[in-house]
C-alpha cells in the first residue's frame, strides 16, 4: 500500500482527466457511397478545384457528421448503389487545393495524394470499416475508381 501525506484537488483533476481521456469513445463516421446509376451522366470536372459544380454531382459520399474528434476516427462504409463498385480513400486536404489527378489514368495518385487509409472496393450493397488515427485538420474522403473522383465522388471531413 502507498500512503501519500497529501495531495492538491488539482492533481487529483488532472488524473481524473487522463483516465477519462485514456477511455474516450472512438469517433464514428457512417459514410454512404451513391451514384445515380450507370446511365446516369459521367461528368469529368467535379473534382476538387475542377471547372465543373460538384452540386450537380452524378456520384458522391454522405457523411453522418463533416466533423470528428482527433484521434482514433472509425469510418463505417456502405455502397449503396445498385450497379456500381466503389471504394473510400481517405487523404490529408492539399495544401494548394489540388488533389493529384491524372486524367491519363482518370484517378488521383494516392501516394502522391498522401494516402492514409481506405476501404477498398465494395460491391453494390456491401459494406466495410476502416479506423485511423487522424490528427486534427481536414481530409478528403474520395472514390478513385476509374472516373469517380472527377465525377464528383468526394467530400471534406474536418477533425479537431
Amino acid at each position: 500500500m502507498i500512503r501519500v501525506k497529501s495531495i492538491s484537488l488539482t492533481a487529483i483533476a488532472s488524473c481524473l482527466l487522463l483516465s477519462c481521456h485514456a477511455f474516450a469513445a472512438d469517433s464514428k463516421v457512417n459514410v454512404t457511397l451513391w451514384d445515380k446509376g450507370p446511365s446516369a451522366e459521367v461528368k469529368t470536372d467535379e473534382g476538387m478545384g475542377m471547372a465543373g459544380d460538384h452540386s450537380k454531382a452524378t456520384m458522391g459520399l454522405k457523411l453522418s457528421k463533416d466533423h470528428a474528434k482527433a484521434g482514433n476516427v472509425t469510418f463505417l462504409v456502405k455502397n449503396s448503389s445498385k450497379q456500381i463498385v466503389h471504394e473510400m480513400v481517405v487523404i490529408p486536404y492539399p495544401a494548394n487545393g489540388k488533389v493529384p489527378y491524372s486524367d491519363k489514368d482518370s484517378k488521383f495518385d494516392e501516394d502522391a495524394a498522401g494516402h492514409l487509409g481506405e476501404v477498398s472496393e465494395l460491391e453494390p450493397g456491401k459494406s466495410g470499416s476502416v479506423t485511423l488515427d487522424l490528427k486534427p485538420g481536414k481530409y478528403i474522403l474520395s472514390c478513385n475508381v476509374a472516373t469517380h473522383y472527377a465525377n464528383g465522388m468526394w467530400t471534406v471531413l474536418t477533425v479537431e
